[in-house]
């Protein structure tokens, strides 16, 4: 049976689709879950903290500190400018309507969802489109996964009571991560795929703790979410890489998604401030919706993007393709 094949089928399938069973599990037989020892330790929602923990740490041991200029810059400029958009767009909702949000999206979900991008559809799309440089620049955008940003903007704008040593604390095994993972390379290809094992346990982990009729009150919210953070988070992606980067926009494009990581920071940040508990079942759900969404519209848009300016794989196969005509027309000249 090719179960794990038709899985990952599915954009974000490896955490959206343990994410619905725990869930169906959770809203038909809640009890189900919570018989004790290593099967509470492990398949219900009280080991988010633990898994979201650990990804962290792998997560860290994949940041390189040490890139060219150029990847940095490019990495730098499509992270500071999504982050920016979620951010300023989560805070002028939260003061205008307050942490519910506005259209059934919460704040929680907001910040949590447009700060950040699908890293592997990222990669996937610059193997198709990219150069080396827009596949080193993801080791920078690797800061978009986990909670750490939506972390610092809700500490750093008020909007959650996060104290310091909660903020630092939540960071430490990304530090851990990144600091072994520069010291010594066998760390960092150890670990490698740390992130890729920890996914279905934290898409499971927060299923557990969602409720299927709560999704289906959320209503059209999945929906409205996803367009934030395409045309938005997405829309400022690909100004930054156009005005800043001075390059033809398809990377900025690509970052146009909400990653599945990100499903699991509305859990990370109730379990530091328990005013968001209330909100983390629907704004998980959004962001799930907001994943596959997203997952579906990105490449084509990312393909019309780089057909219409440029990228560098369309170009060198166009000068490919001229060398073969210019060849084959020089055969034809030959007596």
């Amino acid at each position: 049976m090719k179960i794990m094949k038709t899985i990952q089928k599915v954009p974000g399938g490896m955490m959206v689709i343990p994410l619905l069973l725990a869930a169906l599990i959770n809203t038909f037989a809640p009890n189900a879950l919570k018989i004790g020892s290593f099967t509470t330790a492990v398949f219900s929602n009280t080991a988010a903290a633990t898994v979201v923990g650990l990804q962290l740490f792998f997560i860290g041991t994949g940041l390189r500190i040490k890139e060219a200029p150029e990847a940095i810059k490019r990495g730098s400029v499509l992270l500071i400018s999504k982050y920016i958009a979620g951010a300023v767009l989560g805070i002028v909702i939260a003061k205008l309507f307050g942490t519910a949000g506005i259209l059934g999206v919460s704040v929680l979900a907001i910040i949590s969802s447009v700060t950040g991008a699908n890293g592997s559809l990222y990669l996937a799309l610059m193997g198709e489109y990219g150069d080396s440089k827009d596949l080193a620049a993801q080791s920078i955008m690797n800061i978009h996964d986990g909670p750490f940003l939506a972390l610092l903007t809700f500490g750093v704008s008020g909007l959650a009571n996060i104290p310091l040593m909660a903020l630092f604390a939540a960071i430490v095994p990304l530090i851990i991560g990144c600091i072994l993972g520069n010291l010594d390379v066998d760390f960092r290809k150890f670990f490698s795929q740390g992130v890729s094992i920890t996914i279905p346990f934290i898409g499971f982990a927060l299923g557990a703790g969602i409720n299927f009729f709560s999704i289906v009150r959320a209503g059209f919210s999945g929906v409205i979410l996803a367009a934030m953070v395409f045309i938005i988070g997405g829309g400022c992606a690909i100004l930054g890489d156009k005005f800043i980067n001075r390059r033809p926009g398809y990377a900025g494009a690509a970052i146009a998604s909400a990653a599945g990581n990100t499903i699991a920071t509305p859990a990370a940040i109730a379990l530091v401030d328990k005013t968001y508990a209330p909100f983390v079942a629907s704004a998980t759900a959004q962001i799930a919706a907001a994943v596959v969404i997203t997952a579906i519209i990105v490449p084509p848009f990312v393909d019309r993007m780089a057909k219409k300016y440029g990228s560098p794989k369309l170009q060198n196969s166009k000068a490919e393709g001229n060398v073969s005509s210019s060849v084959d027309s020089n055969i034809e000249t030959i007596p």
